[in-house]
């Protein structure tokens, strides 16, 4: 709660992409993991549902990018350039002198482009044994048993897996815990569970 609470002291208690007070919610930006302040932002409903699910996506919305895209904070720069390549590479014209104008340091620049949103071809996800995309947090089954490796271990087929972690750099892994350990677990034995 104290991520929330500091959130909302940095951001006046409003959204820092477009300034909402409505349904505020802690946004970590992937492929952080670690919830900190460093990696996440403070996101309106509206905000977060659109960056979860770009197709949802209304331009005229993210037009407040003009103001939030100058933040001295990392992650709401970060957020901003990816959300105004998305509007670009859906067809919008006005978000490109905006990514023009935009200036983030190195490692801010590196953590942005991390997920592959500038990319024409759209963003690579990880998907299940199904097709179906996964997210961070999701819950997931296991539809084989599984011999982990250095841990003595055998994850039983149908064995649930709660509040996963995409692995950012590999489209084939996840993370999450079975037994209480933290295991690797290839995306094709696994399903989402709805």
């Amino acid at each position: 709660m104290a991520l929330k609470e500091d959130l909302i002291k940095r951001s006046d208690s409003t959204c820092e992409l477009c300034k909402s007070t409505d349904s505020l919610s802690v946004y970590t930006v992937p492929p952080k993991y670690d919830a900190t302040v460093d990696d996440s932002l403070l996101v309106c409903g509206n905000c977060k549902s659109q960056i979860e699910d770009p197709k949802t996506m209304d331009a005229n919305h993210f037009r407040c990018l003009n103001d939030s895209m100058w933040s001295e904070f990392p992650p709401v720069q970060v957020m901003s350039w990816r959300i105004l390549h998305r509007l670009r590479i859906a067809g919008e014209s006005w978000p490109v002198d905006l990514i023009e104008m935009m200036y983030m340091d190195d490692e801010t620049s590196r953590w942005a482009h991390a997920t592959g949103d500038h990319d024409e071809a759209g963003v690579a996800v990880h998907v299940d044994a199904n097709g179906t995309e996964l997210k961070n947090g999701d819950t997931v089954t296991l539809i084989k048993n599984l011999d982990v490796k250095g841990a003595n271990l055998i994850a039983k087929q149908g064995t649930s897996v709660r509040r996963i972690r995409l692995v950012a750099d590999n489209l084939e892994h996840i993370e999450g815990k079975v037994e209480g350990q933290n295991i690797v677990i290839l995306t094709q034995y696994v399903r989402k569970v709805n």
